[in-house]
């Protein structure tokens, strides 16, 4: 059950509507600009009839915000929910609203170039088909994948069909495969789990709820493909040919993601942006976790984009959001988030080398009102409070200076130490019940977290800390703050709920995997402390590969080399790369690999059973809020 807006949380709103100007409603005519056609009712199921995206639950998301919304999240998830195929210019189009990430579709010479299709096989299959009923039926001829996350590439197989894989070009930037396998695998289930409350998954869709993601209204549930790149450019400058249109490439590593590229189309006067450049200020870290992102570098490459593509661009187009069109209109547009990429990493420096520390730069950072006025650069994914802690971090790392803050207790024994000085339980939440009275909802939240990590069985702690998350949650700009502040408050008030498990390492990841990252995998899953004491030896074949391993774990650790064979070895296994990726994605046992003769293991198992034994399974549903 929902608490209603306090009076704290509604002046905060307003205070929101009367800064920016929310007259200005270009925005809306340039996202349903050159709307070709779309589906009454957009829902997306998968082969056994379940749920995989389904836009009407977004239906409320009309006229002004409520006081439960920041009025200017909710003008962007509106935005967001505008869908369907639209023209960008003759011979380049975009699919919108299927999915958190938008598909762009280029006509070629006799087919269809796809670019970034989607999330899930299915979603992404259900903007072909919207494609083809409009457009016309010609064959996928090419798939680009800007770049190395799962909302670019997921789809794959969804405009890709499985006779047709081998002939379809697949575009990528240098280290795609590697960069889309690892994320998803090495942090998995950590990273899919803080993403359930990023992108509000176990939330109700309403104005108490979430109402979207910021970047897109949230992302799919289906089945998720990768496919090995024909094609991988590797430069700025490089041009690539296909079905006819001409690509000029960007080559963007290191900000936006790890892999990535622009492309220009001199065919059709358009730029893509990829992820680099889109209607939000975007993470320069990302809330669910990944690597932090250079603001320098990522301003740097929206120069050069200008340099090199803003003399000729008629419209700028991206796999987020809708286009922005007209020469000039681009030029501002991209030298705009230039400016607020740089504003942000340069201030954090200039404030650190003053010798503020993370905290308090992120509290003293604000745009001019030049750049933060503009829509576009409104923190609906990411926000200036948590890039700025990123590029501390990216210089200075997690330690502020201070030797107080050098090694400090844990969690759950700071929180009971500290309650302790301050009186007990019952004093801490008398004084916060004040605070939130006044509207202190930050205060609170940080306070009584302390109580809940004490004891995390006291009703009115968790009652308390969920009220105050949950107001905070209505006033953030950020879809993804508003998410997290209320998916904590849900999960204080019934505990965690199951949902089915996201499968992020899924069949093509897997198999996908080098075999020195597949290692790599297993080190990381071997239980050090209980593998402590043990010396274990064993040596791998795979005889379809050609190719041997040597691993060997001592001091708790899991170490590999190709080699000829340890002579010491516990065990020697003989085996092929499909069967030990059964075994990895549940399809067999070892047990039944090794009955059938797929799996061979000559020597000592049992002592190849005690290594299994040494590996940790992850449990996907940990508490976040509470110890």
């Amino acid at each position: 059950m929902s608490n209603d807006p306090t009076p704290a949380t509604v002046a905060a709103n307003r205070a929101v509507r009367e800064y920016l100007p929310f007259a200005d409603d270009a925005d809306f005519a340039q996202a349903e600009r050159g709307l070709i056609g779309t589906e009454a009712h957009l829902a997306v199921r998968d082969g056994n009839g379940g749920v995989v995206w389904d836009l009407d639950r977004w239906a409320f998301l009309t006229g002004d915000a409520p006081d439960s919304v920041n009025p200017s999240l909710w003008r962007q998830a509106r935005l967001n929910a505008i869908h369907g195929l639209f023209r960008v210019v003759d011979g380049v189009y975009q699919v919108r609203g299927y999915d958190l990430s938008v598909m762009s579709v280029i006509e070629g010479d006799t087919g269809y170039i796809v670019v970034d299709p989607l999330i899930s096989a299915e979603t992404a299959a259900a903007a072909m088909a919207l494609v083809r009923e409009l457009l016309g039926d010609r064959p996928v001829v090419a798939v680009v994948h800007t770049h190395s996350h799962v909302d670019h590439y997921g789809g794959v197989r969804g405009v890709v069909a499985d006779e047709d894989a081998g002939e379809v070009r697949i575009v990528v930037p240098h280290g795609f495969f590697e960069h889309a396998i690892s994320e998803n695998v090495m942090a998995g289930t950590a990273m899919s789990r803080r993403a359930s409350y990023m992108y509000g998954n176990l939330l109700p869709k309403d104005p108490t709820g979430t109402v979207g993601g910021g970047l897109g209204k949230g992302t799919s549930a289906g089945s998720i493909g990768l496919l090995p790149p024909t094609d991988v450019i590797r430069e700025t400058g490089e041009t690539l040919t296909v079905d006819g249109v001409e690509l000029v490439f960007q080559d963007t590593p290191g900000a936006e993601a790890p892999a990535e590229f622009c492309f220009y189309l001199p065919r059709y006067t358009a730029l893509c942006m990829a992820e680099i450049a889109s209607h939000t200020l975007h993470n320069c870290y990302t809330l669910r976790g990944a690597e932090v992102r250079n603001a320098l570098l990522w301003s740097k490459y929206l120069g050069q984009a200008v340099e090199l593509f803003g003399d000729d661009a008629e419209v700028v187009f991206a796999s987020h959001h809708w286009p922005t069109w007209g020469n000039a209109e681009v030029r501002e547009y991209l030298t705009s988030q230039r400016d607020l990429y740089r504003y942000i990493h340069d201030e954090t420096l200039r404030l650190a080398n003053h010798g503020y520390v993370s905290e308090e730069i992120a509290e003293m950072v604000r745009l001019p009102d030049s750049l933060a006025t503009q829509f576009a650069n409104r923190g609906y994914y990411g926000t200036l409070s948590h890039n700025v802690k990123a590029q501390y971090q990216l210089y200075l790392g997690w330690f502020d200076g201070n030797p107080a803050n050098l090694e400090p207790l844990p969690p759950v024994e700071t929180a009971t130490r500290r309650v302790a000085y301050m009186g007990g339980a019952d004093a801490v939440l008398e004084r916060a019940r004040a605070d939130f009275d006044r509207g202190d909802y930050r205060w609170v939240a940080q306070v009584v977290n302390d109580v809940v990590f004490a004891d995390p069985d006291n009703t009115v702690a968790r009652e308390l800390q969920a009220d105050a998350l949950e107001q905070l949650g209505y006033q953030a700009e950020s879809g993804p703050w508003r998410n997290f502040y209320l998916s904590g408050a849900q999960e204080l008030r019934h505990g965690v709920r199951p949902l089915p498990t996201p499968v992020t390492a899924s069949p093509d990841t897997v198999r996908g995997m080098s075999l020195e990252m597949y290692f790599d995998y297993l080190a990381v899953r071997l239980n050090g402390p209980a593998a402590a004491d043990e010396e274990l030896r064993f040596t791998a074949t795979f005889s379809d590969l050609d190719v041997t391993y040597d691993l060997v774990v001592a001091n708790g650790v899991l170490n590999h080399a190709k080699g000829r064979g340890d002579p010491g070895a516990d065990a020697v296994l003989t085996l092929t790369r499909t069967a030990l990726d059964d075994v990895t994605l549940g399809v067999a046992t070892l047990d039944e690999k090794v009955d059938k003769g797929e799996i061979a293991i000559d020597g000592d198992r049992a002592a190849f059973t005690r290594f299994l034994g040494l590996l940790d399974t992850f449990e996907f549903w940990f508490d976040i809020v509470t110890p």
